[in-house]
């Protein structure tokens, strides 16, 4: 609270001013918010805004109202009147009580009740209201402060009927390969209805509640649940979810996960206990889900084994070891120059339209028998552009090893910042039983526009660029749980592929600069490169891979070579020479070097290459066994070449795939062979 709002408040204090006058003074302000903005119009004269105040407030509060709008604090004044009031029931050391029963109470019942809240909340007084509510079915709810105890018949009959679906469910899986129910079934299922008949006993059950004090964009501002945790999920009367974001002196905030529909304010809500989580399985492979773990390709339900908070700390660095297994993109241009390591963290970033996508997309086709869990989750996509992306990977079998997790464009801003953290809960979920596991984020701008988004209904300060002040962090405790595990730990890995879209190839903005800064490199496209004729579009001068040649295979970083420094070499030599005349034999060999690597890396859509076609392709090309070849000639022949070795050389293949290493004997075979293809 501001010092301005501290002296409104002592205004209200020395004016003495009446409950009920106050209520309605925030009743006014919270349901006619032309009011509040009217007041708070600079264009609005003082006068008129004293006419306003005279003929819509209570006599008690008129002169109160014109000290803040002289004060300019118009804004803050429904938190001073929520403060007020606090202060009013302190100050009388009382406390609120509702008590809804079927059967009244005795007197006696009464005063054990009156006793009993006095001494748990430590308080003088107790104004108890009684209300009859025959929907408890019998029994009553105690509702004092924001805890309610619940010792109705309704909540006890509940918890009955779900310990019963419990143990239902548990002696039917105990059943032979026959499916038939083994002796001493039936007795038990008599036995456990016992039971719970014999121990029908309403017990006291204490939730902390609170209630909506505003509502409105998806976010609800509750007060009381004093107790309540940042992250926690919460429950509404219409059973709708929320978590709380906000953690504020006499209040949260809370964002919902659904519609709000039936609910106002005034509306309870019960705290869980529970962070937000999600629930997981081996079922969720091959399948697409929302962003609370809940199917959405009308394939039936998933059934979970285990619950995974969606937020969870960072694996430390006791626990990691040392990325240097290389995942394989099968993407030429990628694996031989920009390696990924599996627990790495590699950024794709570049304008829209210029294939990020589509490398993550190849990326995932090719861990096909390469034993790696893959996670795709689309944020603030469309609908059609997801359908698209789950049927490419169906068409190329991929979805065997996937789980695609999808916040679409018309889905809420919660769901859309929920989503990554939930695609990574699943992934952390496989990385626990020593998987290997792939996940792509695409794309974290749109993440952390819904961030900024719910952060600024939440009144969260605004800072650069309208983003919190904690959107780095927001990245930077995702991307952290990307990780190499040690054997101790289970030894699975987390290696992340977040996307990112720049405007105007404009890498130094707010959002991109964070990433990369998170990240262990970048893998740059640009737009000019991809409308040449150039994919992938990658910037070779601005991509980096900050694991290197520790994620790579001894056999790669060896037919690599000096691949992109000649390749640097030929774009400053291309540059310098273009409006040169004549060249001397040493600069049109380097330029048509230059100009076959180009072509070379060139690669058609979902088309991955294994790695012993890169090894050989790359070992060809910088022993100039390609230079005879016609640059519109290249693809083909690579393509026969390949065919011919897949057929004449499966010595070469294997020993590559196997050893991953060239010794001189095996680049001599590679020579032999490329040399009788040619003859």
């Amino acid at each position: 609270m501001s010092e301005t709002s501290k002296d409104l408040l002592k205004e209200l204090i020395r004016l003495e001013v009446p409950q009920d006058d106050a209520d309605e003074t925030r009743n006014i302000l919270e349901s006619c918010g032309d009011v509040g903005d009217t007041l708070g119009n600079p264009l609005v004269t003082l006068d008129e805004k004293r006419g306003i105040i005279k003929k819509l407030f209570p006599e008690s509060v008129q002169r109160f109202m014109v000290s803040a709008v002289k004060s300019g604090c118009s804004g803050e004044l429904i938190d001073v009147l929520e403060e007020y009031s606090d202060y009013l029931i302190e100050k009388d050391g009382s406390i609120r009580a509702v008590v809804r029963y079927v059967t009244p109470l005795t007197e006696s019942q009464q005063a054990d009740l009156r006793k009993f809240i006095m001494e748990k909340f430590v308080k003088d007084d107790v104004v108890i209201e009684y209300v009859h509510d025959p929907d408890i079915i019998g029994g009553f709810i105690l509702n004092a402060g924001d805890v309610e105890y619940d010792k109705s018949y309704r909540t006890s009959l509940r918890l009955m009927r779900e310990n019963l679906h419990g143990k239902a469910a548990e002696l039917a899986g105990n059943t032979d390969k026959d499916d038939k129910i083994m002796s001493g079934n039936t007795g038990d299922i008599i036995s456990v209805l016992k039971t719970e008949v014999k121990d029908f006993d309403v017990k006291s059950g204490a939730t902390e509640t609170g209630f909506i004090t505003r509502l409105g964009d998806g976010i609800a501002k509750v007060r009381g649940m004093n107790a309540v945790m940042y992250g926690e999920l919460v429950e509404f009367e219409n059973g709708i979810r929320g978590i709380v974001q906000n953690l504020e002196e006499k209040s949260v905030g809370v964002v919902l996960l659904g519609d709000d529909h039936g609910l106002t304010e005034g509306s309870s809500v019960v705290r869980t206990g529970k962070r937000a989580g999600i629930g997981v399985s081996d079922a969720l492979l091959g399948r697409v889900v929302d962003a609370l773990g809940a199917p959405i390709d009308g394939l039936g339900a998933i059934k979970a084994e285990d619950y995974f908070p969606i937020e969870r700390e960072a694996p430390g660095v006791i626990e990691r070891k040392p990325v240097n297994v290389p995942l394989q993109t099968g993407i030429l241009a990628i694996d031989s120059m920009f390696p990924i390591g599996r627990g790495q963290r590699e950024l794709i970033i570049g304008d829209r339209q210029t294939g990020k996508t589509s490398i993550a997309i190849d990326t995932i086709i090719n861990q096909k028998g390469q034993d790696v869990i893959c996670v795709y989750v689309a944020i603030g996509q469309k609908s059609s552009t997801v359908a698209q992306v789950v049927s490419t990977l169906k068409k190329y079998g991929a979805m065997d090893y996937s789980v695609v997790v999808c916040a679409s464009a018309s889905d809420p801003a919660p769901f859309q910042y929920i989503s990554p953290y939930s695609g990574t809960a699943i992934a952390e979920y496989f990385m626990s039983k020593g998987k290997d596991v792939l996940i792509v984020y695409d794309d974290l701008s749109k993440h952390a526009v819904a961030y900024r988004a719910m952060s600024l209904l939440l009144h969260r300060p605004p800072g650069r660029e309208a983003y919190p002040g904690d959107v780095f962090y927001l990245h930077s405790r995702l991307l952290e749980r990307s990780s190499r595990l040690d054997d101790e730990h289970g030894g699975g890995s987390l290696t992340a592929l977040p996307i990112i879209e720049t405007l105007a190839g404009d890498i130094s903005a707010y959002i991109p600069t964070n990433v990369i800064s998170i990240t262990d490199g970048q893998i740059f496209l640009e737009s000019e490169l991809f409308n040449s004729g150039l994919r992938p579009a990658v910037n070779y001068g601005l991509s980096v891979s900050r694991v290197g040649g520790a994620a790579q295979t001894k056999a790669m970083k060896k037919a690599a070579g000096n691949l992109r420094i000649d390749l640097a070499q030929f774009k400053e030599m291309e540059i310098f020479t273009q409006f040169s005349s004549e060249l001397d034999q040493t600069t049109t060999d380097l330029l048509n070097h230059g100009h076959m690597l180009t072509e070379l890396l060139k690669q058609p859509l979902y088309n991955p290459l294994p790695h012993y076609e890169q090894v050989i392709l790359l070992y060809a090309a910088q022993h100039d066994l390609f230079r005879d070849i016609p640059l519109k000639e290249l693809r083909e022949y690579r393509t026969e070449l390949m065919s011919y070795i897949r057929s004449y050389g499966q010595d070469i293949i294997t020993e590559i795939e196997e050893n991953r290493v060239l010794t001189d004997d095996l680049m001599e075979r590679i020579e032999r062979i490329v040399t009788a293809f040619e003859e």
